[in-house]
């Protein structure tokens, strides 16, 4: 089986960066990525994927992204479901993030 993503698009907020009880680094952010086609309109839509990095990899997304900075990310989508407060069977996709680039020049 493969479950592989690979996305290049624009951070739509600073990354929140978190740590577990037991120390382990946890940063999450949304990736805003153009669509390669244009809509009716002759539009170009955007899809808003949830990221989330951790350990090493979390602390660098913290310090070297932040908002409208360009990134490609590659990793494997992860499905969860849980309960909301109403007792509804919520779902929730976001990408696990193996490796970042960072694509945006170094600022001065």
């Amino acid at each position: 089986m493969l479950n592989r993503v690979v996305l290049i698009g624009r951070l739509t907020k600073d990354p929140e960066l978190r740590y577990t009880k037991s120390g382990v680094a946890i940063a999450t952010f949304t990736l805003a990525v153009e669509r390669s086609f244009k809509n009716s309109q002759g539009e170009r839509e955007t899809d808003f994927i949830p990221c989330v990095a951790y350990r090493e990899l979390a602390e660098l997304v913290s310090n070297y992204l932040s908002k409208g900075k360009m990134a490609g990310v590659d990793g494997r989508i992860q499905v969860s479901t849980f309960t909301g407060q109403d007792g509804q069977k919520r779902w929730s996709t976001e990408v696990i993030l193996e490796n970042v680039q960072f694509l945006s020049p170094k600022e001065q």
